[in-house]
């Protein structure tokens, strides 16, 4: 890969500041959801998978406040026809069972991705 290629497609993973979550355990939350989101792009849009693969896979954790601050990103994700998943921790470790952690977006084009989370602060 050249080193001034230029990135046009990514994946953001949305994290709960709230939660305050071990590294790790919030290493393992952000791992599901982009595998999830990976698989799904994968299956829906093969397309926008092999781009963003072929770039080097660039993925980003930005940062909300609670998990309230979600549902409007999935929501103007889905209506872009991006994939989302939010993950439920099993609660089996730091949090109870069901405990949305994280919520991941894409892979998408970066100038659809930044119309959801392109104002939101890097975790």
């Amino acid at each position: 890969m050249k080193k001034d290629m230029v990135f046009e497609y990514k994946m953001v993973i949305v994290a709960r500041e709230d939660l305050r979550l071990s590294p790790g355990k919030l290493a393992a939350q952000v791992a599901h959801a982009a595998v999830a989101c990976a698989l799904d792009t994968k299956k829906q849009n093969p397309r926008w998978f092999n781009k963003w693969q072929n770039e080097g896979g660039k993925k980003a954790v930005v940062k909300v406040n609670s998990e309230e601050d979600f549902y409007p990103l999935k929501e103007k994700a889905e209506q872009l026809k991006i994939a989302t998943y939010v993950v439920e921790d099993a609660g089996l470790t730091e949090i109870p069972p069901g405990t949305k952690t994280v919520l991941g977006i894409g892979p998408a084009p970066e100038n659809l991705i930044d119309q959801v989370t392109g104002d939101l602060p890097l975790l």
